[in-house]
C-alpha cells in the first residue's frame, strides 16, 4: 500500500494544512473493525545505520518493506529492508532511494535515480532489478497489487506533462502508457486492477478512477474546486478536496459509486487506506468518522505510513534516531 512517491503530487499542500470534517457527508460508512489493545513495537534493523524506517506493509500483514541509510568513510549506503513476519533481510543497492510498496508475494517496488533521471525498481527473488521505462524526464512507481501489476507515472521530456503508466504482470518486461485524462499520474491500484490517480496542472488537480474495463470516472465532491487521491484498496480510496474554505478536508471515497464521507479532521494528513476503509496518517488511525492517536509519540515524533487489511500499521518513530515500528491492535 503506499507510500512516498505516490504523494509527490500532493507536494507540500497536504502536509501544511489542517484538515477539517465536511459539513455534510455523503453515502456509506467504512467498516469498523474490532479494536483491541493498541501497541507499538520496534522492528529489527541493521546495526550502524543512521536511520531506518518501515514504508509499506502488504495486505496480509506478513511482509513489511522499508529503507535504511548507513554512513561510512566510503560514503552513504542505501539499504532495502524486507521483513517476513519478524525476520529481516537486508539488501544493499545504490538504486534504492525510495521504498514505495510491497504485495502479498513479498515483491517490493520503489524509486531511484540513474544519471539524474528517475528510475523505478522491483525487488523479487532476492535481487533488485530496474523496471522497463519509456522516454521520459523521470519515471516513478506508486503502487503494486496482489497480481504484481505496478502503476506509476512519467513526464513528457518536452512539455513536462505527466502520463500514467502500468507494468502488467501478465506481460513481463513491458510498460504501457495508460488511457487516462491529460496530465495523469496513477497513484494506486487495487486487487482487481482498478486504478486511481490525479490529473491536471499544479494547483488545479482532479482525481479519477479507471475501472478494469477501461472506463474512467471522476472522483470529487459537490462544489469541490480540486480533488487529489492518495491511495486505494478494495473499493475505497482516500484523498483531499478543496471546497473553497480555509482548509482542505480529507475524504474517503467509495469507488463503487463515487460517493464520499469525511475523514476525521484531527488527521493532519492521510497516507493509506485498507480494504476495510480504515485510514492512517501522521500519528492517527481513523475508522468511520472518528480516529485515535497511535501510541509511541510521547517525547518522540511518529508517523504511520501503511496499513494492512488485518490492521497492522507500519511507519517510523523519531526519538533522536529514526527507527522502524509496527502497531497492532489499533
Amino acid at each position: 500500500m503506499t507510500r512516498i512517491a505516490r504523494r509527490r503530487i500532493l507536494g507540500g499542500v497536504a502536509a501544511g494544512l489542517l484538515a477539517t470534517s465536511l459539513g455534510a457527508a455523503v453515502s456509506g460508512t467504512a467498516t469498523a473493525a474490532p479494536v483491541g489493545a493498541c501497541t507499538i513495537s520496534t522492528l529489527p534493523y541493521p546495526t550502524g545505520t543512521y536511520r531506518a524506517e518501515a514504508n509499506a506493509v502488504d495486505p496480509t500483514g506478513r511482509f513489511v518493506a522499508g529503507a535504511a541509510l548507513r554512513v561510512s568513510d566510503n560514503g552513504n549506503q542505501n539499504l532495502l529492508l524486507v521483513w517476513d513476519r519478524n525476520r529481516l533481510t537486508t539488501i544493499e543497492s545504490s538504486l534504492v532511494t525510495d521504498v514505495i510498496d510491497v504485495n502479498a508475494g513479498g515483491v517490493v517496488v520503489g524509486n531511484g535515480w540513474v544519471d539524474g533521471i528517475g528510475q523505478p525498481w522491483r525487488y523479487r527473488d532476492g535481487r533488485v532489478e530496474q523496471l522497463p521505462v519509456v522516454p521520459s524526464a523521470g519515471i516513478f512507481v506508486t503502487a503494486i497489487n496482489k497480481a504484481g501489476d505496478i502503476v506509476g507515472h512519467g513526464s513528457d521530456v518536452a512539455t513536462g506533462e505527466n502520463f500514467a503508466l502500468r507494468w502488467p504482470a501478465a506481460r513481463p518486461g513491458t510498460v504501457e502508457v495508460l488511457d487516462a485524462p491529460a496530465g495523469a499520474a496513477a497513484q494506486g491500484i487495487t486487487a482487481n486492477g482498478t486504478i486511481v490517480g490525479n490529473a491536471g496542472e499544479w494547483g488545479s488537480w482532479s482525481a479519477w478512477v479507471r475501472r478494469p474495463n477501461g472506463r474512467i470516472d471522476a472522483l470529487g465532491a459537490p462544489g469541490a474546486r480540486t480533488a487529489v487521491v492518495v491511495a486505494a484498496a478494495g473499493h475505497w480510496a482516500v484523498g483531499q478536496v478543496d471546497l473553497g474554505g480555509t482548509s482542505l478536508p480529507y475524504v474517503r471515497w467509495d469507488l463503487r459509486d463515487g460517493s464520499y464521507t469525511a475523514v476525521d479532521g484531527q488527521l493532519g494528513w492521510v497516507t493509506d487506506v485498507n480494504n476495510n476503509g480504515v485510514v492512517v496518517g501522521g500519528d492517527r488511525v481513523a475508522r468511520g468518522a472518528t480516529s485515535r492517536v497511535l501510541p509511541g509519540g510521547d517525547g518522540a515524533a511518529i508517523g504511520a505510513r501503511s496499513i494492512s487489511d488485518t490492521g497492522t500499521i507500519v511507519g517510523f518513530r523519531n526519538d533522536d534516531r529514526v527507527t522502524p515500528v509496527r502497531w497492532t491492535g489499533c
